[in-house]
């Protein structure tokens, strides 16, 4: 079923073959059916489980594995977390409502279920601000990378509890809905909106609070980074030739490293959310798209997460060494397990063989020999 957007509470109640009237919707009704587009964004969004929850896995196990105090190592982790739970919450959930159609659980699993949805939307747009936010001061103010450590740590419970707040309406406003004469039963928030204009308005501060906010940080705090460095080369300052100078060498590789995943989260994400504003506003446009439109602009959307850690892996020569060692690893651990499943191959055939022409007396001794 369309989840249009995360952000959208009217999630899974939807499809432009389906309008339902008993839940909120003009016309008559269609119980919704587990479509072609629908099958093929489940198959996707399976491929893209595998390759986020793999890829953002591994980056946690290499971030980690640092002993380096970088107060950025703090940013990338926070970031690998929110992506896995993207990965863990979105995806799965999405996935399993298209199989099933409708809600086969009950009201509390409803409820937890969508928050955990909405927290770990927020906490991904969120951590992304404050790695704007740690750049910027990074740059502009160079010298205050002394308190960067305390500072990123104090943003980062602002945004992981800002998170869990934001989110937290979710537990109140979703809810079992059943069409009467028909056994449907759907998860949705239809009913808990006394008019029409109360739940645009909470959709509207959903959209500003989890696309738009932080969107606009992000390019305040990208585009007085780009100025800044712009005056410097105007000025004919050397930038990167030693490690006095006011922006080094690594510092710009971790700044076009951040600046790529927060473009990536632009480009993907924005279609999907324009696509919601026009549904909130003209709720009839369900009908007029074709139903690939909404679920291709939503998997564009998880290809965020995907990407991460690509973008990592490629601004990052020691993740890449680490993933060289963990893919020898575990090469080494397959050719050891076929040389020990060889051996006792062997030593079976060998019983067997001492089993056979010493009798049953000798076979314990051959066994204890052999093992």
């Amino acid at each position: 079923m369309d989840m249009l957007p995360a952000i959208v509470n009217q999630s899974h109640l939807v499809l432009p073959d389906a309008n339902i009237s008993s839940l909120g919707f003009l016309g008559s009704w269609r119980e919704p059916t587990f479509t072609a587009a629908a099958k093929v964004r489940v198959g996707v969004t399976c491929c893209f489980f595998l390759l986020a929850s793999c890829s953002n896995v591994a980056v946690l196990c290499s971030i980690s594995r640092k002993r380096c105090k970088s107060h950025l190592r703090i940013l990338l982790l926070s970031l690998s977390v929110a992506d896995l739970l993207v990965t863990f919450l979105v995806m799965p959930l999405d996935a399993l409502w298209n199989v099933m159609v409708q809600w086969y659980a009950d009201e509390l699993s409803c409820k937890i279920l969508n928050f955990g949805k909405l927290f770990a939307m927020y906490s991904a747009a969120l951590v992304l601000v404050v790695i704007s936010l740690d750049r910027q001061w990074a740059i502009l103010y160079p010298l205050s990378f002394t308190s960067a450590g305390q500072r990123n740590r104090i943003m980062l419970w602002m945004a992981w509890i800002g998170s869990l707040l934001l989110a937290s309406p979710q537990l109140f406003l979703f809810r079992l809905r059943t069409v009467p004469g028909a056994n449907f039963t759907q998860c949705a928030t239809h009913g808990s909106f006394a008019q029409r204009w109360q739940e645009t308005t909470y959709n509207m501060f959903t959209f500003c609070t989890l696309f738009v906010t932080p969107l606009g940080v992000m390019i305040v705090c990208y585009t007085r980074i780009l100025w800044e460095i712009g005056k410097q080369v105007k000025h004919k300052k050397e930038l990167a030739r030693s490690k006095n100078d006011l922006i080094s060498k690594a510092r710009l590789k971790t700044l076009k490293m951040t600046l790529v995943i927060v473009v990536s989260f632009m480009v993907c994400w924005t279609p999907y959310y324009l696509l919601g504003i026009w549904y909130w506003f003209h709720p009839e446009m369900i009908l007029l798209t074709p139903e690939y439109v909404h679920h291709s602009l939503f998997l564009f959307g998880l290809l965020h997460t995907c990407t991460d850690p690509l973008v990592y892996g490629l601004y990052t020569p020691s993740f890449k060494e680490d993933m060289r060692n963990c893919l020898q690893k575990i090469r080494c651990l397959l050719t050891r397990r076929d040389k020990n499943s060889k051996q006792l191959a062997d030593s079976e055939m060998n019983t067997k063989y001492f089993t056979s022409m010493d009798g049953p007396t000798s076979t314990g001794s051959t066994l204890q020999s052999i093992f």
